[in-house]
């Protein structure tokens, strides 16, 4: 229960600094990616300042055996740079340069766009659903 509250209070900050920050407006994010043309800055304004943030998290992490509200920490595995990286991240990049959208920022237009939102969410899902069913190896039981 607390593990759940606590993901929905990062989850409702993180939104809120989406949206006060502009990064919830597609145009602001593709005038980000135009740098030949009239090129925003904010978004790299944005990132940057998050580092000193999560710098300092990861430094307290770092100094933690477990986690505040969890049993263990979960740590994604590292695994070297191929092809399906490379290409996944290239479709990453060539969708948020098209619609000016990512997951984050989606879900957060969810209470102010919810139209272009849904349509965004639903594509998404669409995806994530083809790479489960069709493109992830099976594993023999």
């Amino acid at each position: 229960m607390r593990q759940g509250i606590l993901s929905l209070v990062s989850g409702t900050l993180f939104g809120a600094g989406l949206a006060v920050s502009g990064m919830i407006d597609p145009a602001r994010v593709r005038a980000f990616l135009d740098v030949a043309g009239a090129w925003d800055p904010t978004l790299a304004f944005v990132m940057a300042g998050a580092i000193l943030p999560m710098a300092i998290a990861w430094l307290i992490v770092r100094r933690r055996s477990t986690p505040i509200i969890a049993e263990q920490f979960h740590t994604p595995a590292t695994s070297p740079i191929d092809a399906r990286l490379i290409g996944g991240a290239a479709l990453f990049g060539i969708g948020w340069g098209l619609v000016g959208l990512c997951p984050g920022p989606a879900i957060a237009t969810l209470a102010i766009q919810p139209a272009p939102a849904l349509l965004f969410i639903a594509a998404m899902a669409l995806g994530a659903a083809i790479h489960r069913f069709a493109l992830t190896p099976r594993r023999s039981a």
